[in-house]
């Protein structure tokens, strides 16, 4: 039987003015005609899409996404939940089978990996073995539901980054199934999901809550979005990344302001770019704020494709349906975006971003002048040539042993007091002397998908190397060098060219598949690097070539983290400190006292295109990829639980049963007004979900750290929050426990707050404890972009079980306002250009919040009352940020799962 389509031509020929809609509108009018229903996907939808406007209608759309991608962290609690409902349908004597996936799930091991051990050969092997080590119970869960899951597969560790994989793998292009052919799409439960954008598939980022009710066959509906154009012109001109690229893109949408709203690529520009020079674009898609940023298929698709070795009747389909369903790029479209920015590249120069947003750019002529300014405004300390500490490590005649001296080197011997002037710390530590100060580079990490699947800055990484190691430079000793590639085709590649000699040469020996430094695995720092740093009170920086720079995110004794492209990491790495003028200044000396300038070593990218000719082999991508779900012998070995219903063990300090399903009522109990609130934490703006979810590593004085040691857990098995996902009494106790957070009802920073109105501080966990004791329900106040980053579930699962039932906010990010959506918990937005400090809210009063009882609808306003100990009574309105009618049954069953699984009992 010959396969159908949803035909776009058609609708054309019928007088719809289809070629004037953007790229991705076009997929998600696709989408809604495939799978329309008069049910959950309606006429109303299908006219939604077809009449789209620059300025749309404010009107829900559904999307029934082909796939889901997961990657462990996320997809370990989603599989937690799925197994949870199951439970649940087993103990009501249901058949625990028909909770499955009804789409393909596919989810990649890599988050896990952490750099314990790096600069040698045996770093891989050995980070390995501490990753099973600490991961079995979560790695046995995921190897059990691969038998139990129908449409459910794992790629296991060691094989790559979810993103590149998705990339140079698992994205099709076009699907046929179930008799029908039609656009691969997908969601994910990472935020930079939409790096497939550059390959032409639409995806983006959703919590895993919302991917959770994608694979069990419920549409995602969002508002019709905005689509931005974004004209590429001219080129990039010599010397310049990728990386470049992208940083000047973030800062140029993040300032435009283009959360909520789809990207399209579009312009002549696009004509000198490759896949991998889009899809690095489109990785950063979060970063700029927006849910997508599409790059429609063209040729340079199909040489992609060709290329990583897709089969060649996948290739046709894709070039033969997009011609004939009005879904390829010719470059002469006439389409009507909402609005359009323009980029000539011609014009983007050599950058970095940082220190803590990843739309900081810094062109790199100015990083030098920047760290200055940042050390007297934000760390207060005065940047004088005499402070300036650039000592190169020395050897010490006779050396001193394996003790390590700490000599502070400033002129107070107070080393807790802030200084005015930079802080040094003199390392004595066997055959090794040096001086480690203010703006020293500690860490220097190559990973990422981001940078790691562009083969062109991976080559330039390598050829610098060659360059430095040919006229004898090192790597400074105090700077921790990784190299993570994003899949193993990088280190074939760098292998055959022999880059990967040189890049060991410098320490940066691969230390594992997997997203390592951007997703806080960078391990710790050397001991004597971490006591310095801590005793001297020492502000130190990260040179990464990730795409996340947040807080204390890459590692919580490094206050600086810059984004950079691997040729840069390289560099600062080789210069050892964050404020070289790596234009002027020389990188180091060579051993007979000669500088070496950045210039020198920089390779041209004639050099780059000669070396990536000869190396990137087609072949590559065959070997890796044939054997994608098989696993080291490790995983081979592990033994799993098998059969329908997951055995919980509750002696696990890694997985246990989600407590949200366990006797669920048939039916909801009626929504009311929440009275006699406290606020449990008052927040300014920019709050991350890395702020909010447990992420990291944490103390053992901490409540997880108290928790585990309860249970028999030893410090040095602590493992990461990320690691522990599957575990809500470790999660709950992590939430809001980031170390850098600032909440104004704390004397001190980090995850305290203030319990009112005894006045007692103690640790965020603690004082919910303490207010669910007097059943006193909670709320958040919060400043703009409330939720930006990461899709983190447990930012809003965490948020849910600490009893908070609303966040007010003077704006939320997308996905983060989903998922407290999805958890139950109520988001509403001032309004009128109100927040706290205009209304005088100090989060010392008393909250009552009024018309949820009397029934909601999308946008609703409510009004709260603030009662303080003293003085008048504050009364506001707010909007309700239920955006649609979905959204509010959603809330009314107190999250999109439990949603779920009533529609499901009702139907059993």
């Amino acid at each position: 039987m010959q396969s159908r389509i949803a035909s776009l031509t058609d609708l054309e020929k019928n007088g719809k003015n289809i070629s004037r809609l953007p790229f991705s509108i076009r997929i998600l009018l696709e989408n809604v005609l495939r799978n329309h229903d008069q049910f959950a996907i309606t006429d109303e939808h299908v006219n939604t899409l077809v009449n789209w406007t620059p300025e749309p209608i404010d009107k829900e759309i559904p999307f029934k996404p082909a796939r889901v991608l997961m990657q462990d962290f996320t997809g370990v609690p989603a599989v937690v939940d799925i197994a949870s409902i199951r439970a649940e349908v087993i103990r009501r004597g249901k058949d625990g089978a028909r909770i499955n996936p009804l789409i393909p799930v596919d989810l990649v091991v890599d988050h896990s990996v952490q750099v314990d051990f790096f600069g040698t050969g045996y770093s891989y092997t050995k980070n390995v073995a501490y990753e099973y080590e600490r991961n079995t119970e979560r790695y046995q869960l995921l190897k059990w539901a691969q038998q139990a899951f129908g449409n459910f597969t794992v790629v296991p560790p060691g094989m790559g980054i979810c993103h590149q994989v998705n990339l140079e793998y698992l994205a099709h292009g076009v699907v046929e199934r179930d008799g029908w052919i039609f656009p691969d799409t997908l969601v994910g439960t990472d935020s930079h999901t939409p790096m497939v954008n550059g390959i032409g598939v639409l995806g983006w980022g959703v919590g895993g809550i919302e991917a959770e009710a994608a694979l069990l066959g419920q549409p995602l509906y969002f508002t019709c979005p905005e689509v931005i154009g974004l004209r590429l012109t001219g080129q990039l001109s010599e010397g310049v990344t990728a990386t470049d690229m992208v940083l000047a893109i973030t800062e140029m949408l993040r300032k435009y302001g283009v959360v909520n709203k789809f990207v399209e690529v579009f312009g002549d520009g696009l004509d000198h770019l490759s896949v991998p020079d889009r899809a690095t674009i489109s990785n950063m898609s979060p970063e700029f704020g927006c849910t997508a940023t599409y790059f429609p298929i063209d040729d340079q698709t199909l040489r992609y494709m060709r290329r990583t070795n897709r089969p060649e009747e996948v290739i046709q389909r894709v070039e033969s349906y997009c011609k004939e369903n009005m879904l390829w790029r010719t470059g002469n479209e006439n389409i009507a975006y909402s609005d359009i920015l323009e980029l000539d590249l011609s014009k983007v120069e050599s950058a970095v971003a940082g220190p803590k947003r990843p739309q900081d750019r810094i062109p790199v002529k100015d990083v030098h002048t920047r760290f200055q300014e940042l050390m007297d405004k934000e760390f207060k300390r005065m940047y004088t040539p005499e402070g300036k500490r650039r000592d190169t490590a020395w050897l010490s005649e006779g050396g001193s042993g394996t003790s390590f001296t700490y000599e502070i080197q400033k002129p107070s011997q107070e080393v807790e007091v802030e200084q005015d002037s930079l802080q040094s710390v003199r390392i004595k530590l066997k055959n090794q002397e040096y001086v480690l100060s203010d703006g020293a580079v500690v860490i220097a990490a190559i990973t990422s998908c981001t940078n790691t699947s562009n083969p062109s800055v991976m080559i330039g990484a390598g050829l610098v190397a060659a360059k430095a190691v040919a006229r004898g430079l090192t790597v400074k000793p105090w700077v921790k060098t990784s190299l993570a590639p994003g899949s193993r085709v990088v280190t074939e590649y760098l292998q055959r060219s022999g880059l990967l000699t040189d890049l060991e040469a410098l320490r940066f020996h691969v230390v594992g598949y997997g997203c390592t430094s951007c997703i806080g695995n960078s391990g710790p720092l050397p001991p004597a690097i971490a006591e310095a740093v801590d005793k001297g009170n020492l502000i130190v920086a990260s040179a990464l070539s990730g795409n996340r720079n947040f807080e204390a995110r890459v590692h919580p004794q490094v206050k600086m983290n810059f984004l950079a492209s691997p040729m840069l990491v390289v560099a600062y790495a080789l210069a050892g400190r964050i404020d070289t003028d790596l234009l002027t200044e020389p990188l180091s000396y060579d051993p007979n006292g000669e500088p070496v300038y950045l210039r020198e070593i920089w390779p041209t990218q004639q050099e780059i295109n000669a070396a990536m000719e000869k190396a990137v082999l087609q072949s590559d991508f065959e070997e890796t990829y044939k054997v994608i779900f098989d696993g080291d012998e490790q995983w081979r070995g592990l033994l799993a639980p098998s059969g329908e219903n997951y055995h919980w063990s509750q002696n696990s300090t890694y997985i246990r049963e989600a407590p949200f399903f366990e006797n669920l009522p048939d039916t909801p109990e009626s929504i009311q007004d929440i009275e006699g609130a406290r606020i449990l934490l008052k927040l300014g703006d920019s709050v991350t979900t890395d702020h909010i979810s447990p992420a990291g590593s944490f103390k053992a004085d901490s409540p997880a750290g108290k928790y585990l040691i309860d249970h028999g857990i030893d410090p040095r098995l602590f493992n990461s929050y990320g690691s522990r996902r599957g575990n809500h009494e470790v999660m709950i106790r992590g939430t809001f426990a980031n170390v850098r957070i600032k909440n104004d009802l704390s004397p001190k920073e980090g995850g305290f707050t203030t319990v009112i109105p005894s006045g007692m501080v103690m640790s965020v966990f603690d004082a919910s404890v303490q207010y669910a004791s007097h059943k006193v329900p909670l709320m958040i106040l919060a400043g703009k972009e409330y939720g930006s980053g990461s899709s983190r579930d447990w930012a809003a699962k965490g948020t849910n079980l600490l009893g908070v039932k609303a966040v007010l906010a003077e704006s939320f990010e997308r996905i983060h306002r989903s998922n407290l959506v999805g958890m139950g918990v109520l988001p509403l937005e001032y309004i009128n250009g109100q927040n706290a400090s205009l209304l005088g809210l100090t989060g010392t009063e008393l909250y009552t919040i009024r018309g949820i009882k009397d029934g909601l609808e999308p946008n609703k306003l409510l009004q709260v009352t603030a009662v303080p100990s003293e003085g008048e009574t504050i009364v506001f309105n707010v909007k309700c940020r239920l955006d649609s009618a979905i959204e509010i049954a959603y809330y009314s069953n107190g999250g999109i799962l439990q949603y779920v699984l009533r529609e499901f009992l009702k139907k059993a």
